[in-house]
């Protein structure tokens, strides 16, 4: 099974805006980071699991890394979509962490709706009280 990783959507205020920049990006979609995972091989074929608000709330398929040679820094190659997770509380970080795919939360099915969406923060609260 593939592993993933989490990175925040940097400067990104919801799901629609993270899905259009993806678009945007057209079949290059790609981000850059200073150092190659030392588990790249195994992240092909995973996915970029998105933070937004302290939530996971989306996930794009994982293509490959590349180096660059101007600079050295690794490109992380996606696919350029937006496929919606069902959100659960991510505390913020900086780079990238490793997630494992038994971790990860599930896709939303075609047409699912799960409402507005929480806050990550207070999602996490009431997932600590055992409201939700």
């Amino acid at each position: 099974m593939a592993l993933n990783m989490t990175k925040i959507a940097f400067r990104v205020p919801n799901l629609p805006a993270l899905a259009r920049r993806l678009e945007d990006m057209g079949p290059d979609a790609k981000i850059t980071t200073r150092y190659c995972p030392k588990r790249a091989d195994e992240m092909v074929g995973g996915s970029l699991f998105w933070i937004i608000d302290h939530a996971l709330v989306g996930r794009t398929p994982i293509r490959g890394f590349r180096q660059r040679e101007e600079d050295g820094r690794w490109e992380v190659q996606l696919e350029p979509r937006l496929i919606p997770v069902h959100p659960r509380p991510k505390r913020a970080h900086q780079g990238w962490r490793y997630l494992a795919a038994g971790d990860a939360p599930r896709d939303l099915a075609e047409g699912e709706d799960i409402g507005e969406m929480l806050p990550g923060r207070l999602m996490g609260k009431l997932q600590k009280l055992g409201l939700i």
